[in-house]
């Protein structure tokens, strides 16, 4: 990314503000009313990768910092320069694996009630197991 296309994003997040965290936190609470409401286990599975999502963008926004470089102009030697904090990108990438196998677990679980049960509501799975 070019200086000005990294000014111009800063730009952009600054005039942002706090509307992001809220944004992020609303996204939270629909997909927690999701999965405490919803009978359907496919529309569960749903909102809990909506909710894995929303807190992967709750940690970038967390480690962004106006006017930052990227890490590893940190290491090129321009150590006087401002940089994003890389703890937080190490984590949403960590987070977004352990997600991608939850989710993976969760939709074969899925797949395996479905066809013990034929269906995908809980209280007929609950109703069916006795």
């Amino acid at each position: 990314m070019t200086d000005s296309s990294v000014k111009a994003i800063a730009k952009v997040m600054d005039s942002v503000g706090d509307s992001a965290y809220v944004v992020v936190a609303l996204i939270v609470l629909m997909a927690l009313y999701a999965m405490l409401t919803q009978k359907n286990l496919l529309k569960v599975s749903i909102a809990i990768s909506v909710m894995c999502s929303s807190v992967n963008m709750f940690l970038v926004l967390l480690g962004y910092r106006a006017g930052g470089n990227i890490p590893i102009h940190f290491l090129k030697g321009d150590e006087s320069a401002l940089m994003v904090l890389p703890t937080p990108q190490c984590l949403t990438l960590t987070a977004i694996v352990i997600g991608l196998a939850t989710t993976a677990l969760m939709l074969s679980l899925i797949v395996m009630l479905r066809k013990h049960y034929g269906t995908l509501d809980i209280d007929e799975i609950r109703r069916l197991r006795g």
